[in-house]
């Protein structure tokens, strides 16, 4: 077997923990093969870099092809993947090659079919028994050579009991299956990640000065379970050089300005002005509640009317974010005294330490 650090799987996916080292392992058996490969894992876990992996170590001659399913309107799907002839259709002034053929002798990588129509579902079965084509108005079937790499973040198995998805083409895209874990059960990657995601992200804007990350900054990285996946920690990366850059970072920086965004202090005027302008697609603020006084804690009916006004909500970093802003005013008011603090919100001493080394909160928050 090939030496696994010379391997392009090696240098694309980046990662020593166990589920990805025994995924890269698996990468590297399948990739010489010609058998498609399923590729499923939650959105953001990096699933396009397992087919740009399989490609490279496959030794296929050919170009690396993607196509997003769920980018394309059904009704240019086929025409897209399978091409078409001159006068097709009305606006078919000349022959098109569609993705199949651009990706002979290489890899089409087809991520997010489980948004493929059933009605084209049927054509790719048919491709991946016959190996041939026909484009869209045409009558010539052309014979190609290819690898067919899918992704999806959906439960094909799922939609295939419901009748949305065929059986048939299910068992067949499923001869070499690859899971990719989510971010929070490759926790021992989170910093080797960090590291790599900088370095390219610095590569970008060398004039910039990076962030430095302090110890208590990574271990609050380490702990967060990531619901966004490597997606999320680039976004957090992002964030970091913008709001942080030349400046060392901690453990609250992460949780108040790069988990969520908020401006960091000590920053003169002009300053947080440039960079809410250089971050203004990052995300929004926090809404300000200075002039209000609260007699009683929000009420959770009050979060029923959400979705009359917003598209969606993070759900697990805002009761976080809640959870650290409770547990920090009560140590607050209690001088960092565990035992009044756990009174004040009403759980078991036991029950806040532990939560504290979860969160990465301080006795005294506000030193």
């Amino acid at each position: 077997m090939r030496d696994g650090s010379q391997t392009a799987t090696s240098k694309i996916i980046i990662g020593k923990s166990a589920s990805v080292s025994q995924m890269k392992r698996l990468i590297e058996t399948v990739a010489p093969s010609i058998g498609p490969v399923l590729v499923t894992g939650p959105t953001g876990a990096g699933k396009e870099l397992v087919a740009e992996a399989l490609h490279h170590d496959s030794g296929r001659s050919g170009k690396l092809v993607a196509v997003n399913c769920a980018a394309i309107p059904n009704e240019l799907m086929e025409s897209e993947l399978f091409g078409y002839e001159k006068g097709a259709f009305t606006g078919a002034d000349k022959r098109r090659i569609g993705k199949f053929e651009q990706s002979h002798n290489g890899t089409l990588f087809l991520d997010e079919i489980g948004d493929m129509p059933l009605s084209l579902q049927s054509k790719l079965l048919r491709v991946l028994e016959n190996h041939t084509i026909q484009r869209v108005g045409g009558n010539d079937d052309i014979a190609l050579s290819l690898r067919l790499v899918c992704a999806t973040h959906k439960d094909l198995q799922a939609m295939v009991d419901k009748g949305d998805f065929r059986a048939d083409l299910f068992y067949r895209l499923n001869v070499f299956p690859i899971d990719v874990p989510p971010l929070c059960q490759r926790s021992d990657d989170v910093l080797e990640l960090l590291d790599a995601l900088a370095v390219k992200r610095h590569a970008l804007t060398p004039s910039a000065l990076p962030p430095i990350f302090s110890d208590n900054a990574k271990k609050a990285l380490t702990a967060y379970d990531w619901p966004g996946n490597v997606r999320e920690l680039r976004n957090v990366i992002e964030r970091a050089f913008t709001l942080f850059s030349g400046r060392e970072i901690s453990g609250l920086n992460v949780r108040e300005n790069l988990l969520s965004l908020r401006m960091p202090s000590g920053l003169a005027p002009e300053e947080q002005e440039a960079i809410w302008d250089a971050s203004g697609d990052l995300g929004t603020s926090d809404v300000e509640l200075e002039d209000v006084f609260l007699d009683a804690p929000p009420r959770p009916s009050a979060y029923k009317a959400w979705f009359e006004y917003n598209d969606s909500i993070d759900l697990r970093t805002h009761l976080r974010d809640i959870e650290v802003v409770l547990i920090e005013a009560a140590l607050a008011a209690t001088d960092g005294m565990v035992s009044h603090s756990a009174d004040k919100l009403g759980i078991g001493r036991t029950t806040l330490i532990e939560k504290m080394k979860k969160l990465m909160i301080e006795k005294n928050p506000a030193h």
